[in-house]
């Protein structure tokens, strides 16, 4: 099962309202077909009411476990909200120095 897929299956843990797990390795740097190395997660669950942004966070590295090892998910962006927070769209991930040139 893919990276992606695993990390997808254990955020389902939280009870998300809305998960969007993105593959954002081809922007980075040594990327390759079928690389997986860097995420963006949005999602939005109750469990995160009445928690500060790094208890959020905390949460969601608890649910993820050993896929943020080394030689699995080197980079994860969170964005973290609870339903009355979520606007539909999470803020877009900046450009990395070392992207593969067009």
């Amino acid at each position: 099962m893919s990276l992606e897929l695993q990390l997808i299956e254990r955020l389902q843990t939280l009870s998300p309202s809305h998960l969007d797990v993105e593959n954002e390795s081809a922007g980075h740097g040594g990327y390759f077909p079928g690389k997986e190395s860097h995420f963006k997660v949005s999602i939005v669950s109750e469990q995160f009411a009445g928690l500060r942004l790094v208890q959020r966070h905390q949460k969601i590295y608890a649910a993820a476990g050993d896929l943020l090892s080394p030689g699995k998910i080197h980079a994860l962006a969170i964005h973290a909200y609870v339903p009355n927070e979520w606007t539909g769209q999470a803020p877009n991930s900046p450009e990395c120095a070392h992207a593969p040139k067009p």
